[in-house]
């Protein structure tokens, strides 16, 4: 900035309030003329001065609150400041500590301050303005030296004097991150070996050099900087009697420079776990690729990712609990869910030849009873990976609700998805429908098309009626012909009520690709196809159970078991209670979607025409789409949507009002909100936490009754690794080998990640 000077006219007043920073440059010459007063129309509290140098020091000046009073100045003294702004001898800084210390004055300057006002350099660089008060940090005013600024009048841009003012202070707040000290010198103590040890190692990274460890036992440790000839040493021994370790003798000085690659020796994986700890227990979701940018920014290292991971994993070990000791104390678990919840299904099943976990199966007294008693007759079978430390998978039979959400009914976790286990799991819930109803409940169940679940519904729901989900046909057709218009179509064959559309469909999806109507073919149309499906889906064609709980697996399927259990009965408590209390504001009869659709029956009902045969059979005229037979004593119509939904068609209601019934009491059971209440009213209630666990007799699985017997983790699975080959292609034989080139240094012969060129 080029010199200039600011001066303030005759009579001019330059008013200040709080929050306002002034930046003075380099070389600045604050200069007031005569007849000049300095105004402070409001209170200035909390002030903060900061002046950065041409070294790029931050230096913030000490806090200061001021009287209400005006600050006048001399007017007959013009002030010169030095070339970088202030008068270094003429200015002392006062600290936090000297509260209420006086100032000097020089020469007379200021004389008219008022008082408990004084101004002051601390160390050359730093302005105080003190009022026997505390120091605050909260708002600060940079001040850039080495730049010339001067104040000039500036009534000539305004029809008044120059005023500024400024409103309410504006307090801004800044977290202190305190500075570790890693200075290491003798007599230092530490609690500990292990608290020494983490403190060299801390300084080693902090001050970029590596050390290699010479001796390290429970009394002393010795270690050298790692580089050949550097003279740094170090030697701490524990003090007689205590624990306490110290510093005896150390050379503190390096000649190798420091290091010149990328990692550091010390950097371990239970260094990583230490900078990032905070980090992880505050955001559990903190992905290890934004751990390397953390520490790559903060210090400068590049670590792998396996070690970002394994430091991760680390953290969380300590905040989630111990997968092995989950395992251990399945039984205590099923043990007081049975107790916490009475008539609740929780079994644990192991490996009779190594006690290794297999299965476990849980389902909730009130799931089981809301399903029984108002829900459709209808679930779903699905399953997630799980991404814990042994994999597994993680089984769902699900039913839906009268307003067509997932009603979570049974849970399975096993050590891997194959038939056995799919076998076990549905002997299970079929065995849960004896116990707890009269007679077994005329099911229909949608699964996918894997083999296993196949033959597990045949073997334990002989007499349910078993489709596929549409959502898992509709992937795997998507893969196999990727077009949205093919996709339509097979979406539109499937809710297609009667053989006649079907077929419609279908031709359409011939004329525009063979291939795709042979593929659809190929699918036996009873598992399906509404217009050839045998069972009651309830207008339900997909289960697709896993993206309506996605939020309670992505939050859980990380978790050791227990824990995992635990967020998904939470998750399943609260969601118990929320549908229950949305429910008591419902004020129609029929749940919103069922009114809905009714609504719009009912609005298609005025205009068909409609002749009585008796008093249960009528025949309904609709224009442009002929006549249909509607029984309301059987609750069927020609066009089969009241049977195949559970909701009266538009056909139907027409022949209702025909003879003055309440077409809502014609809907099925399921879709009344007097059912949607009574499927939610039960509780699911809280398990104490496994600390208040007391000691009971445990419950062992498969029969055991040994005191010494330990459920083991389950195996884990290695997967199929492809075989490597090395093949000498022989079109490159005799051909030169590509020069590798380094992003880092430019250079050639090696890359970015074994580059040792000097940073």
């Amino acid at each position: 900035m080029e010199n200039r000077e600011l001066l303030v006219g005759q009579n001019q007043d330059l008013s200040l309030r709080q929050n306002q920073c002034g930046d003075i440059g380099n070389n600045a010459n604050f200069v007031l003329s005569l007849n000049h007063d300095l105004l402070q129309t409001e209170p200035i509290r909390d002030v903060d001065f900061v002046i950065r140098t041409t070294q790029g020091h931050d230096h913030k000046l000490a806090t200061c609150r001021t009287h209400t009073d005006d600050v006048a100045l001399p007017h007959d003294n013009v002030h010169d400041f030095d070339e970088n702004g202030f008068d270094m001898d003429q200015i002392d800084y006062l600290g936090a500590e000297e509260d209420r210390a006086g100032v000097e004055k020089h020469d007379d300057q200021f004389t008219d301050v008022v008082e408990y006002r004084e101004f002051g350099l601390h160390d050359g660089t730093e302005l105080t303005l003190v009022k026997n008060q505390d120091l605050s940090d909260d708002i600060n005013s940079d001040m850039q030296l080495n730049q010339e600024i001067s104040i000039k009048p500036l009534s000539y841009m305004f029809s008044q004097p120059l005023q500024m003012t400024v409103g309410a202070p504006v307090l801004q707040e800044r977290t202190l991150v305190a500075v570790t000290n890693h200075e290491l010198t003798v007599g230092k103590e530490f609690p500990d070996v292990h608290s020494c040890r983490r403190a060299l190692r801390d300084a080693a990274i902090a001050l970029h050099f590596e050390m290699q460890t010479i001796k390290s036992d429970k009394t002393r440790f010795t270690a050298k900087c790692a580089s050949e000839g550097c003279p740094w040493r170090i030697h701490a021994a524990r003090l007689p009697g205590v624990p306490t370790f110290t510093i005896r003798t150390i050379h503190n000085e390096h000649t190798c420079g420091g290091i010149t690659h990328l990692g550091h020796q010390q950097a371990s994986v239970q260094w990583v776990a230490d900078v990032v700890a905070e980090s992880i227990k505050e955001n559990p979701q903190y992905k290890p690729k934004e751990i390397l940018e953390e520490i790559h920014r903060v210090h400068g290292i590049t670590l792998s990712y396996k070690q970002a991971w394994r430091g991760k994993e680390r953290i969380m070990a300590t905040v989630r609990g111990n997968f092995e000791e989950d395992y251990r104390l399945l039984p205590k678990y099923c043990d007081m869910i049975e107790r916490t919840n009475p008539g609740s299904i929780a079994k644990v099943y192991v490996d009779p030849v190594d006690n290794s976990f297999q299965s476990l199966f849980i389902s909730f007294q009130a799931s089981i009873y809301g399903f029984l008693n108002a829900c459709r007759p209808l679930i779903g079978l699905d399953k997630t990976t799980l991404k814990n430390k042994y994999m597994g998978s993680l089984l769902f039979a699900c039913g839906f609700d009268g307003d067509g959400a997932v009603f979570p009914l049974a849970f399975g976790v096993v050590n891997e998805e194959n038939d056995a286990n799919w076998m076990s799991f549905l002997a299970e819930l079929h065995h849960l429908f004896e116990i707890n109803a009269e007679n077994m409940p005329r099911l229909t169940i949608l699964s996918d098309r894997q083999n296993g679940v196949v033959d597990a519904v045949e073997a334990n729901f002989p007499t349910a009626f078993h489709g596929f989900s549409m959502h898992h046909l509709v992937d795997g057709f998507q893969k196999e012909f990727n077009s949205s218009l093919l996709t339509n179509l097979f979406w539109e064959a499937a809710y297609a009520l009667t053989c006649i559309d079907f077929e419609k469909k279908l031709i359409e999806i011939q004329a525009i690709s063979p291939e795709a109507a042979t593929w659809i073919q190929n699918i036996p149309l009873r598992y399906w196809a509404t217009a050839y499906f045998e069972g009651t889906r309830m207008g339900l064609l997909t289960a697709n159970i896993v993206e309506s709980l996605s939020t309670w697996i992505a939050e859980a399927s990380g978790l050791p078991i227990i824990q995992m259990m635990e967020c998904i009965r939470r998750q399943l408590m609260t969601c118990f209670n929320e549908r229950r209390e949305t429910s008591m504001q419902w004020e129609s009869d029929l749940v919103p979607p069922a009114e809905r659709l009714v609504s719009e029956a009912y609005e298609q009902a005025c205009t068909y025409q409609v002749f009585k045969a008796n008093e249960s059979k009528f025949e309904v005229h609709c224009p442009n789409e002929g006549a249909f037979v509607v029984d309301i004593r059987t609750r069927s119509c020609y066009c089969r949507g009241w049977e195949l939904s559970g909701l009266p068609c538009a056909h139907a209601v027409a022949a209702l009002l025909s003879c003055r019934q309440n077409m809502r009491k014609f809907t099925e059971s399921c879709f009344t909100v007097a059912s949607y209440r009574k499927a939610y009213s039960q509780t699911i209630h809280p398990v104490p936490d496994k600390a208040l666990w007391k000691e009971m007799p445990e419950q062992f699985p498969n029969g055991h009754n040994d005191a010494e017997f330990i459920i083991k983790p389950p195996k884990l699975l290695e997967q199929p690794v492809r075989p490597k080959k090395r093949r000498a292609r022989t079109e490159s034989l005799g051909r030169a080998k590509r020069m590798v080139h380094c992003s880092r240094c430019n250079q050639t012969g090696h890359f970015r990640t074994t580059c040792t060129a000097p940073i």
